[in-house]
């Protein structure tokens, strides 16, 4: 429909269009810019020994400008995390129905911090950074920005396409909940800690499974809470949400997201999956145990599951599919190696795991590796029973056809290790070892594989910071929900009813890994560890587990959680990647599945396979 000029439609269309113009441009530019500050502090730090003091404190500041201005992109583009399975089932009508709803939740979100979030930035104004001395305000400002823009993305969505009868029924909806709550108050006081099952079990629950981004459902649940059973000022989720996020750890974030979205385009991925297929390519199974051992390779050089599936499967599925390889079969496989390589180094759950709980990052790259490659083993028996009646299939690559593609392999091979190099070398930091991975793929790409795309840089480092944001935004809401469950008691709570679990440290870690299954496959994973880590792993300790055996099989279960149907996101977004329905690959998934809960069993009977080398 062609909008006429100088109307209320046409001055949106204009606005929609400048707030995409900036929040895509800042954000792409901010990414440029946090690569060159970090990688000028590694060069100066480590070849010239002169240390950029000032480098660390800018790129914070920075990152949380980043994020916010992403998480603003990933609302746009409706890429934030959500449970859709239950959605996804309804009619069209229920589903935009359900959208405006979720319009309204993320608005009133917003709205209600954006007026004391200006209170806490002037108390941020004195507050001032120790090397380049700049006010703390300059941080919270980003967010503010963000906030605004958020509203109005919310606000665009809830009005988007929607008749008036529609409208006033989504507001009286909020209103009648709202209300009901004001009116609830003395009744949710008497019944002391069972608030917390209003809030954080049923209305979290709600948000979840209406298809409400699981971030705003973690924010409007803590604001409701702080709001309708306490006298604390809303700026305390603000400021909860600005520690949650203000970790230099979790710079790291975007700068692996941008390096495993590299991984293709420069050709990096295609030479692993080359020298695989010539490798074993033409046995009875072949290309399915590339692709195992490329999903472990690439995860070795990114830290996104996704941007690991990604690289893949352009790569090697079609070639699968010709030889056979029914589509459910491929989702199943590919599902199973992404959440076999959760715990690979440079995972982003290790590195935000690490952030959130205070476990040593380097400890648990070195702890995951063993562990993956035992989920790995499995995966690759798993394939060689299913497959060892079929005929072998594809040619078999002569010697010296071998030997050219490990030659053509090299610079990609090197990549994994010079990233573990890099970190246990003291070269880098974990934040700052991605810029090296970044720029030796670009310069791979340009000079070696000669295959680097000019035209794909931009949407690569807007995607970049949408993602990031989508991941940063949820644990900034649930660092703020896991301190309104702390100051409301539930921590002591759960240790007392996981430290009085029948069979002691035996009987804890049982019921670690159940949760952490269903927690993964209902909370998209991530949200769950930010939010249970914090509370679970000093248990653990308590009981005499090791925490970095307790981290990793928590990681492994949730990755599992989250690639296991009907639920898990994971699995959606693998049948998505492959182009396949997920009907397709409901019955053949669950052979795989069951293998990692074999793998993940082992993985926490034998404590050493995680702490052997540390």
């Amino acid at each position: 429909m062609n909008v006429q000029p100088n109307t209320p439609a046409a001055a949106l269309r204009r606005l929609d269009v400048l707030v995409d113009w900036i929040t895509q441009g800042l954000a792409a530019a901010l990414v440029v810019i946090e690569i060159i500050i970090l990688f000028a502090g590694i060069i100066w730090r480590y070849v010239l020994d002169k240390p950029l003091i000032w480098s660390n404190e800018l790129a914070e500041i920075l990152f949380l400008w980043l994020v916010s201005l992403g998480a603003v992109i990933a609302l746009r583009r409706g890429e934030h995390m959500r449970m859709t399975v239950l959605v996804a089932r309804l009619t069209p009508g229920r589903q935009r129905f359900l959208a405006r709803i979720a319009g309204l939740i993320v608005a009133v979100f917003t709205l209600e911090l954006i007026v004391p979030g200006i209170g806490y930035m002037y108390e941020q104004q004195a507050i001032t950074t120790p090397t380049l001395h700049i006010p703390g305000s300059w941080e919270v400002a980003g967010q503010l920005v963000a906030l605004m823009m958020l509203f109005y993305v919310a606000l665009r969505q809830l009005f988007a396409g929607a008749a008036w009868r529609e409208l006033l029924i989504t507001l009286a909806i909020g209103v009648v909940i709202g209300l009901g709550l004001w009116a609830a108050e003395p009744l949710l006081y008497a019944i002391g800690n069972g608030d917390l099952v209003v809030f954080f079990v049923l209305i979290v629950g709600v948000c979840i499974f209406a298809g409400v981004p699981i971030a705003f459902a973690f924010g409007i649940a803590t604001i409701g809470y702080i709001y309708f059973t306490s006298s604390i000022p809303l700026s305390i989720v603000i400021s909860q949400m600005d520690q949650g996020m203000a970790s230099i750890e979790l710079l790291a974030v975007p700068m692996f997201v941008i390096l495993g979205l590299l991984l293709e385009m420069t050709g990096i991925a295609r030479a692993l999956v080359d020298l695989l297929s010539a490798l074993v390519g033409n046995r009875r199974g072949g290309l399915s145990y590339v692709l195992i051992g490329a999903i472990y390779l690439i995860a070795g050089i990114s830290g996104s599951k996704a941007a690991d599936q990604a690289a893949v499967a352009p790569v090697l599925l079609p070639e699968m599919k010709r030889r056979g390889t029914p589509p459910g079969e491929l989702v199943a496989q590919l599902a199973a190696a992404a959440a076999m390589s959760e715990t690979i180094p440079p995972s982003l759950v290790l590195i935000i795991v690490g952030a959130v709980t205070g476990v040593s990052t380097a400890a648990l790259f070195t702890g995951g590796l063993l562990p993956a490659a035992v989920a790995a083993l499995g995966l690759i028996i798993l394939i060689f029973f299913r497959t060892r009646n079929e005929r072998p299939s594809g040619a078999t690559v002569a010697p010296r056809e071998a030997a050219r593609l490990f030659l053509v392999a090299i610079p990609a091979l090197i990549l994994p290790f010079l990233i573990r190099y890099a970190v246990l070398a003291g070269i880098a930091t974990a934040t700052e070892v991605a810029t090296i991975g970044v720029v030796y793929a670009v310069l791979v790409g340009l000079v070696v594989y000669r295959c680097f795309d000019w035209r794909r840089v931009f949407p690569i480092l807007v995607e970049t910071a949408a993602l990031s944001g989508a991941i940063l935004l949820i644990i900034g809401a649930a660092s703020a929900m896991a301190w309104a469950l702390t100051q409301a008691g539930f921590a002591q709570t759960l240790t007392a009813a996981m430290t009085g679990l029948p069979g002691g440290k035996y009987g804890f870690m049982a019921v670690s890994i159940l949760l952490f299954i269903v927690l993964g496959s209902v909370l998209e994973g991530l949200p769950a560890m930010v939010l249970f880590g914090p509370l679970l792993f000093p248990i653990a300790g308590q009981v005499g587990i090791n925490v970095i055996q307790y981290a990793i099989v928590s990681i492994l279960a949730m990755g599992i959680g989250l690639f296991s149907p009907p639920f898990g996101v994971g699995f959606y977004q693998t049948c998505l990647i492959s182009k396949a329905s997920s009907d397709e690959a409901l019955g053949r998934i669950w052979p795989y599945m069951a293998t990692l809960v074999v793998a993940l069993i082992v993985v926490a009977a034998v404590p050493w396979i995680s702490t052997g080398f540390l």
